[in-house]
Parts: structure tokens; C-alpha cells; sequence
């Protein structure tokens, strides 16, 4: 069963892509190959079957698949969190109940969506879903799902099994006010890839993200930096973080990050309609960005691209 207590799970977490094969049938091979390859270069933990990992395009079976596989690939190395929100509090505890037993160290779950629900309908929402196993739940404040109040967010953590919150907002400072009212044993996650270093400052105990699929190797050293107290250092790095997001995000996403994770070497599967799978050819304006972005800085850090 799970090994990992909730506070032992911080740092560097991918969120993880889901990986498909040209059928467009789950790759659950390139999925072994890419925990070995995100481990290998400093992920601390995973967030399975989030958006990123295109959970809603996949049935229970498909999602509980990835959750299983990844289990026994990582064996105990790092944590797994395990996102098991969908459209309806019953097939959440469904896939609740299969993560923990396969093993995984907690789970999580956007709030309900796509029809307009109350706060006491959320916040049943996750006590139900928080109250269906033994293990800890991570509430997730997103946009694309509707940005809770602090009121609601501090009346979740009172719920015993809440004991953490990935927070994919830009307001850092309420961050921050919720981890130091929380307090240290409540484990607060920064979801903005392009505002990982300003998180961590802020107070966040770890950084959960889809571009540290890509590169969870920079994220590692911008996670180092802040560890130093070495701002510029860290600062310069995540600019550099920055730019490359900001170029890929001009292509649909997180399709683009297939493509550019075969840049690294990867054979990283194909996306699932309606998302996009590129060509090698199609990408080949962004790969002349990241030259211009490297010849800027003057880093090393982009030597990972090959380019």
C-alpha cells in the first residue's frame, strides 16, 4: 500500500502526461520509459491522470490502467499522487478507491464542474470523496474549473483527510496567507509553471506542472536555488523556463509537449483527439525559438533540446 506519508510528498512533481499509441490506445511501455526518464532527472513525485494527463478522454478503465502501471514502475521510489476528479461524486470514489489499492500515496480532485454548483455542493464533493479511503486528499483551486474562495478552502482543510492544496492561481500572496494558517503539516503545491520560483518563495512546499514532463531537470535547479536563498540564480533560470512555455504555448497544448519531449531523445507517444499530435516538420519554428532563447542567456540549460 501507500508508503509515503503527506508531508513526505514535495518538490518537483510532474504532472503527468497520459501517452498514446497511433491508434490512440494507452502506451502503458512509453509511460514505464518516461517514469524512468522524469526520475532519473530529479522528479520528486507524480500527479497521475490530471488534465495534463488528459483524464477526461479516457474511460475508468484506461485512467486506472496508467495508476497501476505507474505503481509498480516506480516501486517505491517517490510518491504518487493520483488525481481522481470526473463528472459525478460516485465515479470519483470509484477511482478513489482503486488508487489506494494500487498503492498510492494520496489523491486529489478538481471541484465538480461543467454545471454551476454551490459551495456546500463542492465541499460535499470532496468530503465525500475524502471520507471513501484512508488516504490523504489534495483539493485542487484551478481556474479552468472555477476558483474557490478562501472561506471554502479553509473550511475543506478542517476535513481531516484534507491535507493538502495544489493552488494554479497567480495570487501568491493568498498562497501564502493559506500555508502559514495551515500551517506546516498541511502541504500547499504551486500548479503555475510559469511562476514555480515565485511559489516556492511564497511558501509552497512543492511545484506540480506539466512542463516538468519536459524538463523537471531545470525545475530541479530552480527548486535548489530557492533552497539557497540565491534569488537572481533562481530568477534567471525561471526566465528562461518562461520563455520556452511562452513559445510553446503559441501551439496547442499539452500536445506541444510531445513534440519537444522527442527533442530530448523520447519516443513520447502520440496525443488522443481531440488533441492534436504534431509532425516533426510542423514544430520545426519552435525549435529555432529555443535556439534564439538559448543564444540569449547564453545558458546550458537548453543543451537538453540538442540544439
Amino acid at each position: 500500500m501507500n508508503k509515503f506519508k503527506m508531508q513526505d510528498i514535495k518538490g518537483v512533481i510532474p504532472a503527468m502526461l497520459s501517452f498514446f499509441d497511433q491508434e490512440e490506445n494507452v502506451d502503458l511501455s512509453c509511460t514505464e520509459r518516461m517514469v524512468d526518464f522524469m526520475i532519473d532527472n530529479g522528479a520528486d513525485g507524480f500527479y497521475l491522470t490530471g488534465s495534463t494527463g488528459a483524464c477526461f478522454t479516457m474511460n475508468a478503465e484506461e485512467r486506472n490502467s496508467v495508476v497501476k502501471t505507474v505503481v509498480q514502475k516506480v516501486d517505491g521510489r517517490v510518491p504518487i499522487i493520483v488525481h481522481v476528479g470526473d463528472i459525478g461524486t460516485k465515479k470519483s470514489i470509484e477511482l478513489a478507491k482503486y488508487a489506494y489499492e494500487a498503492g498510492a500515496d494520496a489523491i486529489s480532485s478538481v471541484p465538480p464542474f461543467y454545471w454551476k454548483f454551490s459551495k456546500e455542493d463542492i465541499y460535499c464533493y470532496y468530503k465525500d470523496i475524502a471520507e471513501s479511503t484512508p488516504l490523504p486528499m489534495v483539493v485542487y483551486n484551478i481556474q479552468l474549473a472555477g476558483l474557490m474562495d478562501m472561506d471554502l478552502i479553509l473550511r475543506l482543510a478542517d476535513l481531516p483527510q484534507v491535507q493538502g492544496l495544489k493552488y494554479t492561481a497567480r495570487s501568491h500572496d493568498e498562497m501564502g496567507y493559506l500555508k502559514e494558517k495551515l500551517g506546516k503539516d498541511f502541504m500547499i503545491y504551486s500548479g503555475c509553471d510559469e511562476m514555480a520560483f515565485s511559489g516556492l518563495c511564497a511558501g509552497a512546499d512543492g511545484i506540480i506542472g506539466s512542463f516538468y514532463n519536459l524538463f523537471p531537470d531545470l525545475y530541479k535547479k530552480i527548486l535548489k536555488k530557492v533552497q539557497e536563498s540565491d534569488i537572481q540564480g533562481g530568477m534567471k533560470l525561471q526566465k528562461i523556463a518562461d520563455e520556452v512555455i511562452f513559445s510553446a504555448l503559441k501551439y496547442d497544448f499539452p500536445s506541444v509537449l510531445h513534440g519537444m519531449m522527442q527533442w530530448r531523445g523520447l519516443e513520447a507517444g502520440y496525443s488522443r483527439r481531440p488533441f492534436y499530435t504534431y509532425k516533426v516538420e510542423e514544430l520545426s519554428a519552435l525549435k529555432e525559438e529555443m535556439k534564439k532563447i538559448k543564444e540569449k542567456y547564453q545558458t546550458t540549460e537548453l543543451d537538453i533540446f540538442g540544439i
